[in-house]
């Protein structure tokens, strides 16, 4: 058991090393010779877990995976609408991605074309299929004009989210995470919820924001 453990802390000891490495310097300008030694290991520990870089990506978007499907469980059955969950889903990946690198690394690796492996589905794929969903039954929740083109949007949604991290990592701190989403979300629930129900969704990504600029 004691061994078992210690294998469990040093597996995860290298993917936050690895994760560190690819989140400041990308996945291809990271060698696994640094990420032995960042992470105070020996190859043949590295070699143990993970035979190649590619290995490691793979851990690093499966766990990407995990938290994002933990997220959208955490937001079931609460009673929120379908258009608030997704409001909140968008906030929680951001509170997360500011946690730590492996999340953070996870993104990145996604929008460096590293391939994914089957059955683990690409991150984007499931993000939009998970938009996708929520903005059909929001449309059926009136919160969302009947006359959208839930597919269209359900991408540009995903799409203006991820640019939003990227960009906002690329060229300002962390911290300004929270406004920049909810500056995205304000301009989308101006173009897609009806006047009526405008206001709710205004409020509530400003309130969001400070929720998540507070954590």
């Amino acid at each position: 058991m004691a061994r078992q453990l210690r294998a469990e802390q040093t597996r995860a000891t290298i993917i936050g090393a690895a994760a560190d490495l690819f989140d400041r310097h990308g996945y291809e300008s990271t060698s696994l010779s640094e990420i032995v030694a960042h992470a105070g290991v020996t190859k043949g520990a590295l070699y143990f877990h993970f035979a190649a870089k590619e290995d490691l990506a793979q851990a690093i978007m499966e766990i990407q995976c995990r938290t994002f499907r933990r997220l959208v469980r955490d937001l079931d059955g609460r009673g929120y609408s379908s258009l608030e969950a997704l409001l909140r889903l968008t906030f929680g990946m951001t509170r997360v991605y500011e946690e730590g690198p492996v999340l953070r690394a996870g993104l990145r690796l996604a929008t460096a074309g590293v391939p994914v492996r089957p059955p683990l589905p690409h991150p984007f794929t499931e993000w939009r299929q998970t938009a996708t969903s929520q903005l059909l039954n929001a449309v059926r929740q009136s919160d969302v004009q009947p006359d959208i083109d839930v597919d269209s949007v359900a991408h540009a949604l995903v799409s203006s989210v991820v640019g939003t991290c990227v960009v906002g990592a690329a060229l300002e701190p962390a911290g300004r995470q929270p406004r920049r989403l909810a500056e995205m979300w304000c301009i989308r629930i101006r173009g897609m919820v009806p006047v009526a129900r405008r206001a709710r969704y205004l409020s509530l990504a400003a309130r969001l924001e400070r929720e998540t600029g507070t954590a």
